[in-house]
């Protein structure tokens, strides 16, 4: 016989304490204080940060409900790891029988006594941490269960509210999940202790004699039974999962779903209790065959009930007559998607595009032809750059923004940019410390030209911009704050702040007029970030950053304050962790302020039937390539609204987020939880509604779902005949081009009273083709109205035009291969490539006017080597196999229109070249000088020399002109002459047209 306890240390006395050393002590003391206040830095910092804007709530709720999962978790895991370890040692027989395998055991039994009390302890503990780190990532679901809000609307199979599947149900499969866990590994620490002390035996036992203690029997069928029980609940709880079911062809409960796989799942829940209940009869009964069978009978019924059936039900019963059976549930998937995504009220109307071209056709869209905007905001930054950066530590993002502001009465397109802080702009004998963190804090001012006409030579035409600010918008708001403590590319923390009194020091620009030695500076005033005046919080923050100055630097004062986290789009993801964000933000001067503009989302992917879509996929195209699609975007999402819109301060960083959709459960959801975070559409001013814009994200999102639910009978939708795809960007470099990105434009849809900005995209035809040719168009009403707390009525409204599918109008890539290939095109562009310049195409404006479609591409030309930033040059327009290419819009759209368009476009009458250049940009020691307010006017036509009787030497002379043009036009550029510069643009164009002329006097002869 062998003993299963474990030897006894032999008695005698006890050992002598071993005497600590006080150096071991000091520096285990020194380490601990040092990892405390590393982790109050992170911590204390966050509250500091969350405190000033005014959030607290925020980060309390989601810190407390983080650490109550924990605990929960921890404490459960833990609990039940540790109860199976010593009820199963604490049961363990005093004999044990002596076999060949108790003695192999016996060895182990000695060689883990030493450490059983430490891993009786230290095992549920590590398994309880990673257990509570894993229930503190449920916060939000848990949050939402305990605050959810009804639907209003019920599910086609059980009729139970929306809600539950949203709220509740996610909360329920976490739990169950979570409990499986804990009976799991808390049942394999039973089975482990039981069989290393004898509890359990493994090997052949004697004839007749039991395999399990009955201490043992009992615990293991306890743990059975409740195993049981909760796979009997997971199975009940994946008959509503199984309504978000992703199929083949349609999302949610299918026919054999529903016929055969709900059934089944209950039925196997229903044995699940069973087999548990045979668990509770082996506790007492002592016979493991009927707990054994009951197991088997699960399995073959999971097998045979959960497998087999349903797929002998689809491939026997549903596959023959699919499109007859699935139809009900097909219409349930389109009904669920339309309303999950808010496209449930598409106004469609059927367009039959005309592809003739007709004098005088857009007489009748005369608004819409004057708005068409002719600045690609993702071409002309480096315009911006050269004419408006002023400062070398200031810059313009890549990809522009476009607005609308009232000029004069009239309501303009506009293209804008902040002039935002740029330190990798400073020379490396100007970067330190003082420089990076107390002088250079701040950009300063908005940058903005009109959309829909170029200024002097083809740039942009500014109306605001200059250092003071100076221009339109200046004259609207009353003069407006300029600085931009706050930016997306603001990556870098600022100390801020002084004692009334003391002498500033942050820069605003330089001026020769300036009283302090040619430099304007500024004390920042505002309330914006954390207080670091004090000694306690100068510690912290500069463990915090790990910069030693922040303790010693005379900068750092009791008036100070830290201002970091100054992207936009972190500021609100960090106040507001349950928002999905849009990925663009955009600037606007609203009532005196600069404010950054942030579109957010509530999402969900647990709406019955409804479609799921992988958001990041649905927003990719063209801009999201360039920018990287900055912020986080869910996996999948089933329902999407544009619930909330964001504003961040650009000169103190506050936030303010306003309920947009007040009627969302979601939003409902997460007011309960954070009563005060939220504002009431009421509280938006009429300026800042004016500016407030139909999401981009949300637009490609349904977007891409209208490529298949505009078709809305479940017959048509499982033929799949009619789908249609998004078009791939015609302007695109890349070798697998991204999609077409919509675009913001004013203009008039048919059937429309007036024009009204708006957000636009295409549709081509679906399947595996090549062939591009339109088969829709998708425009959304944008402009929110400028009424104080109260949306424009047709905003959001969505309209379709579907084309007829006899016609053949040129989709996209069509009308860029009809470009491209023009033979006069091709060979005036290759002309304006000679020398040092390239050609860049901007976006494709398409635009139902005139009957039918019209597209419209701006053509810049940027010179390749030393100074660069594209010009505007020519326009391009189609309309059917008409194109038309000329120096403004005005004049393409009369060349396709048989001369006369009927309308004129923003440049009509505009001849860049004969105008005065725009003040040159300003230099170290100018303040700037006030924007072109309007592009100078005067009438031009199409110059076109008379044939001489050398058409080739009038060629070849007027290729040298345009040659020598060229090059004295980029010496003036890289000298700054601008004077030199227009003179060269003006000989360059005279040049240009000569060669054109004498090229058609060739081929004529």
């Amino acid at each position: 016989m062998s003993f299963a306890a474990a030897p006894r240390r032999p008695s005698g006395g006890a050992p002598r304490a071993r005497r600590r050393s006080p150096l071991g002590v000091a520096v285990v003391a020194v380490a601990v204080v040092i990892a405390a206040l590393l982790l109050l830095a992170q911590f204390w910092t966050e509250v500091m940060w969350f405190g000033q804007l005014g959030f607290s709530r925020v980060i309390w709720t989601e810190w407390g409900m983080r650490a109550a999962l924990f605990a929960g978790g921890f404490a459960i895991m833990a609990g039940a790891v540790f109860w199976s370890f010593t009820a199963a040692y604490r049961s363990r027989p005093v004999y044990a029988p002596s076999t060949p395998e108790q003695a192999t055991l016996d060895q182990y039994r000695e060689a883990v006594e030493p450490l059983r009390r430490v891993v009786m302890i230290a095992a549920p503990v590590l398994v309880g941490f990673f257990a509570g780190v894993a229930a503190s990532a449920q916060w939000r679901t848990v949050l939402l269960a305990f605050n959810s809000e009804p639907f209003g609307e019920n599910d086609p199979q059980f009729g139970m509210d929306l809600g539950f599947f949203v709220f509740m149900l996610p909360a329920l499969r976490f739990t169950v999940g979570f409990l499986i866990s804990v009976v799991v590994i808390a049942g394999i620490a039973g089975v482990i202790t039981h069989y290393l002390y004898g509890g359990l035996r493994v090997g052949p036992a004697a004839a007749g004699g039991p395999r399990t203690t009955p201490a043992a029997r009992i615990h293991l069928a306890v743990i059975g039974a409740a195993l049981l029980l909760l796979i009997a609940a997971n199975y009940w709880l994946d008959r509503y999962s199984i309504l978000t079911n992703a199929g083949d062809r349609f999302d949610g409960a299918s026919y054999s779903d529903v016929h055969a796989v709900i059934p089944a799942k209950g039925i196997l829940a229903v044995v699940a209790i069973f087999v548990a209940a045979l668990f509770i009869v082996t506790a007492f009964r002592g016979d493991w065959r009927l707990p054994a069978i009951g197991v088997g009978l699960m399995v073959v019924s999971a097998i045979a009930i959960g497998g087999i059936y349903p797929a002998v039900v689809q491939r026997f019963q549903v596959n023959p007559n699919a499109q007859e059976l699935e139809s009900e549930y097909i219409q349930r998937n389109i009904d669920a998607t339309l309303s999950a995504f808010g496209i449930d009220d598409v106004e469609k109307e059927p367009y039959d595009a005309t592809t003739q071209a007709e004098e005088g056709a857009l007489r009748a869209d005369a608004d819409t032809a004057a708005s068409i905007r002719l600045l690609d905001p993702q071409i002309v930054s480096p315009s911006f750059r050269q004419l408006q950066q002023n400062k070398q530590y200031y810059n313009f993002n890549d990809s522009l923004s476009v607005d609308k502001y009232e000029i004069d009465g009239e309501s303009r397109d506009t293209v804008i940019a902040v002039r935002e802080l740029n330190l990798d702009g400073l020379g490396q004998d100007q970067r330190n410390w003082v420089n990076d963190h107390t002088v250079y804090t701040h950009g300063y001012g908005v940058v903005a030209a009109y959309g829909n006409q170029p200024g002097p030579d083809g740039r942009p035409a500014f109306f605001e911009g200059g250092i003071p600010s100076q221009g339109a918008i200046t004259d609207l708001e009353g003069e407006y704050e300029p600085r931009i403590y706050f930016s997306p590319s603001t990556t870098t923390y600022s100390i801020v702040g002084a004692p009334e009194g003391t002498e500033a020091w942050e820069l605003d620009y330089q001026a020769d007029d300036a009283d302090d030695g040619g430099q304007v500076n500024t004390t920042f005033t505002g309330d914006a970030g954390p207080d670091v005046g004090t000694f306690g919080s100068k510690l912290l923050y500069a463990l915090k950053f790990g910069e030693e100055q922040l303790l010693f630097s005379d900068r750092v004062t009791s008036e100070s304050q830290i201002l970091y986290d100054r992207d936009p789009q972190q500021r609100v993801s960090k106040v507001a962790p349950w928002l999905t964000l849009d990925n663009r933000v955009y600037p606007a001067v609203v009532d005196g302020r600069v404010k950054w503009i942030v579109d957010a989302y509530t999402t969900s992917d647990a709406v019955p039937y409804s479609t799921s879509t992988p958001l990041d996929e649905a927003v990719a195209d063209t801009l999201t390539q360039q920018a990287g699609a900055p912020v986080e975007l869910p996996e999948e999402v089933n329902y999407i609204r544009n619930s909330v819109k964001a504003t961040v301060d650009a000169y103190d960083g506050s936030v303010d987020l306003y309920a947009w959709d007040d009627q969302d459960p979601i939003l409902k959801a997460w007011t309960n939880v954070f009563p005060t975070s939220v504002k009431p559409m009421s509280e938006i001013s009429g300026d800042l509604m004016s500016h407030l814009r139909y999401p981009e994200d949300l637009f490609k999102v349904q977007r891409t779902l209208l490529s298949q639910y505009h078709v809305t009978d479940s017959a048509e939708f499982f033929s799949g005949q009619d789908f249609w795809n998004n078009p791939t960007d015609p302007t695109s470099e890349a070798t697998t081009a991204p999609l077409q990105p919509p675009y913001y434009l004013t203009l008039q849809m048919p059937g429309q009273e007036e024009s009204t900005f708006s957000l636009t995209s295409t549709f081509i035809p679906g399947g595996n083709t090549d062939r591009e040719v339109l088969t829709g168009f998708l425009a959304v009403d944008a402009d929110a109205g400028n009424e104080a707390g109260k949306k424009g009525e047709d905003y959001g409204k969505l309209r379709l035009l579907e084309l007829p599918r006899d016609t053949t109008v040129p989709g996209p890539g069509q009308v860029q291969n009809n470009f491209d290939s023009n033979p006069t095109i091709s060979e005036q562009l290759n002309i304006l490539q000679i020398g040092a310049s390239t050609v860049r195409r901007g976006n494709q404006l398409t635009l139902p006017v005139g009957g039918g479609l019209l597209y419209v591409q701006p053509v810049y030309i940027q010179s390749t080597g030393g100074t660069q930033f594209p010009l505007l040059r020519k326009v391009l327009v189609a309309f059917g196999d008409d194109i038309g290419f000329a120096d403004t819009l005005d004049e393409a759209l009369d060349q396709v229109f048989g001369g006369d368009s009927g309308a004129q476009a923003g440049d009509a009458g505009a001849a860049a070249e004969d105008e005065a250049p725009t003040a040159p940009p300003t230099g170290e020691g100018e303040t700037g000088t006030e924007p072109t307010q309007e592009p100078t006017e005067e009438p031009s036509g199409e110059s076109t020399p008379e044939s001489t009787e050398q058409p080739s030497s009038e060629l070849d002379a007027a290729l040298q002109d345009a040659r020598q043009a060229l090059e004295d036009s980029n010496t003036a550029q890289r000298a700054g002459d601008w004077a030199a510069y227009g003179e060269a643009q003006d000989r360059l164009q005279k040049a240009l047209e000569e060669a054109i002329a004498a090229e058609e006097a060739q081929q004529q002869g």
